[in-house]
């Protein structure tokens, strides 16, 4: 039966694994491929040694976006997304998420240049942990964006934070 382009079907047989895909398949291929998650969080901060409006404590609904890089496992899967989350609610959340930043960060001024240095490091902490570097194959942090604003952002990059 022909269809023409964009005409409404269902499938006509389900693929199943085993039969019309076998498991050594799923793995299309070895090369190192990027997946990238965003979460918002709220929080107030002020900066020390600043003269403008932001030494006054004031808040922002900031927006971070990770980048991770790994190679795919078994069935074709660089990181999973679930993981990056969990990694994300467990590890870094907790310390920004309606929060006054100055006290739960590590002493610094929380500049967006600083915050994300440190989100680097959360990151990088995790992906190398026992817990988590057998689910994701030789996965690293490539870049971290934290917006303050939705013009505004900082970036650290993986080349600027290691060397490579």
């Amino acid at each position: 039966m022909s269809r023409t382009p964009g005409e409404f079907r269902i499938v006509d047989k389900l693929q199943k694994l085993g039969d019309d895909i076998q498991p050594k398949q799923l793995k299309y291929h070895n090369r190192r491929v990027l997946v990238s998650k965003e979460f918002t969080f709220d929080a107030a901060h002020h900066l020390h040694a600043y003269e403008g409006k932001c030494k006054n404590l004031h808040g922002h609904t900031y927006k971070a976006v990770i980048g991770i890089s790994a190679r795919p496992n078994d069935i074709g899967l660089t990181a999973d997304f679930g993981l990056i989350k969990e990694i994300w609610k467990s590890r870094i959340e907790t310390y920004l998420d309606h929060r006054y930043l100055n006290e739960t960060l590590p002493p610094m001024n929380t500049t967006a240049e600083n915050m994300v240095v440190w989100l680097f490091e959360q990151m990088e902490e995790a992906l190398a942990s026992e817990e988590v570097k057998p689910l994701i194959h030789e996965g690293r942090t490539e870049f971290i964006r934290l917006y303050e604003t939705p013009t505004s952002y900082a970036e650290a990059r993986r080349e600027w934070m290691t060397g490579e």
